[in-house]
């Protein structure tokens, strides 16, 4: 508006200054008789005061220039008001442009559209640890507008090999919120629900109802069942995926409401036994992270719609990382009809699982370590005092049953190695058993130890019953409970 009052004003002076001077309307008679001095003077003050008139067609003019000039500011005025309109339009931030460009312009995400897709969504993550720790960033880093992150676990110095998510400043801190802060350094704009809890029959509904998209990233068979029966019970789909050792596998389970769910593809669970976890069984941090890693991936797909309804087919993609790296995919069948959960004639539904009608933990087993009875154990106080009694390796035979590369890491000086799957392999041929331990014979005093004090417990047992000794003791909590409460020197894997 200044701008525009002062183009009026300087027109309006150049019109009137080129004109009034000679105009015969302007007569003062008083010129005459009037000094030289006086004469100059006067005309000074009569050029500030004289009069200012026009002819009618200068005012038109001047008129004419003035509607020139209030079209052009309507004009402009419109222009300001359409880019205030375009910005409010753009559906992300200038910083999320500048944070998203190079994913936005890979032709599969769909530029824009595809972005906002990822924003609109919600993705429930169901562990913290190997799988989900290169998981949940890459979903965060992707921008996808809501995360949350099921684990009531914390971290562990023995995590952090393959749970790079978290750091030494973070042991014993909860995974999840430790997974919180990372990602909300990583990602301001993706907001993070936690949940410190253990998920069960009860909990699940509650926690996953809401969300698009879930991320089964747990290591037993127990979870696995319970988070595909909520998922198909609430129509969503799952990205379940497992490691351990070198390899892992994934796929997508309940896609779209149409696709097979877990129990489809096992519809018993493997014996207790045949389970092994990654504490009991190891495993290799980048092939973890390498199947966590396709999780994020696979995820991604699912929001950006690469899948449909026509082009989907089940599958099941086994990595292995050792001795050189591969991957194989392969077809998996589609729903079963007889599936008690998403069959015709379903059994596994909402009331029943909140209702606890399905037992898990009855369903999926659980190994009984506990076989020996209370003279059959030695606490570690008691052992210790064995142990550093008078010639303890002349009066017994110290066993330990864990593999031996887990025995190679640290042992005790005096122990013979025999791992329990060797030691159950013998069949209770004492013969074989004497191959590893020549001095042993059926009055011989054993004294067993494992990691944890299960394996041995179930060695005691065999050594009792299918070998025929008859002094034979485990020590409880085992190697890694003597050196927490005895002696911490010792090296803990």
């Amino acid at each position: 508006m200044c701008i525009l009052y002062c183009l009026i004003y300087t027109l309006y002076i150049s019109l009137v200054t080129n004109r009034c001077d000679d105009s015969p309307m302007m007569k003062y008679s008083s010129d005459a008789i009037m000094s030289d001095k006086s004469k100059e003077h006067g005309a000074r003050t009569r050029s500030r005061m004289r009069p200012i008139i026009m002819s009618n067609n200068e005012l038109e003019g001047v008129a004419s220039e003035l509607e020139a000039l209030r079209l052009e500011n309507a004009r402009l005025r419109e222009q300001l008001a359409s880019r205030k309109d375009n910005k409010q339009d753009y559906p992300l931030s200038l910083e999320e442009y500048q944070r998203y460009g190079r994913q936005m312009i890979v032709e599969e995400t769909g530029g824009v559209v595809g972005q906002v897709k990822l924003k609109n969504t919600k993705v429930l993550v169901v562990g913290a640890g190997g799988l989900g720790s290169p998981a949940l960033p890459y979903l965060a880093g992707s921008g996808v507008g809501q995360i949350g992150i099921v684990d009531n676990d914390v971290v562990e110095t023995s995590n952090l090999h393959r749970q790079v998510l978290h750091d030494s400043s973070r042991v014993g801190m909860l995974k999840c919120e430790s997974a919180r802060q990372s990602i909300t350094k990583l990602n301001p704009h993706v907001s993070i629900v936690t949940y410190p809890v253990r998920l069960n029959s009860t909990n699940a509904f509650a926690i996953f109802e809401g969300y698009d998209y879930v991320l089964d990233c747990t290591d037993s068979p127990l979870t696995r069942y319970l988070v595909s029966d909520v998922a198909v019970n609430l129509g969503i789909t799952v990205i379940s995926a497992s490691g351990l050792g070198t390899e892992g596998q994934l796929t997508i389970l309940n896609f779209n409401g149409v696709g097979p769910c877990y129990r489809c593809f096992y519809p018993t669970p493997p014996p207790p036994n045949a389970v092994t976890s990654c504490q009991e069984g190891g495993v290799i941090g980048p092939c973890i992270g390498v199947v966590g890693t396709m999780m994020a991936v696979e995820t991604l797909k699912l929001i950006l719609g690469v899948y449909t309804n026509e082009n989907f087919k089940p599958f099941l993609v086994l990595y292995s990382g050792f001795p050189q790296q591969s991957l194989r995919t392969f077809k998996m069948r589609g729903r079963k009809e007889s599936c008690l959960c998403c069959g015709k004639n379903r059994t596994i539904t909402k009331e029943a699982i909140e209702m606890g009608e399905i037992n898990y933990e009855l369903f999926c087993g659980s190994r009984n370590y506990n076989v020996c009875e209370p003279d059959e154990r030695l606490s570690v106080d008691a052992f210790q005092n064995l142990y550093k009694g008078e010639d303890f390796s002349a009066k017994h035979i110290f066993l330990d049953v864990r593999p031996s590369h887990h025995y190679d890491i640290s042992h005790f000086p005096e122990t013979v190695n025999i791992p329990i799957k060797r030691l159950r392999d013998m069949n209770g041929d004492l013969k074989k058993l004497q191959e590893k331990l020549p001095t042993v014979g059926k009055d011989s005093s054993i004294v067993v130890l494992c990691r944890y004090g299960n394996d041995s417990q179930v060695a005691t047992r065999l050594l009792k019953d299918e070998f025929g000794f008859v002094n034979v003791r485990d020590v409880r909590g085992g190697y890694f409970k003597y050196i927490d409460d005895i002696d911490r020197t010792i090296p803990k894997y």
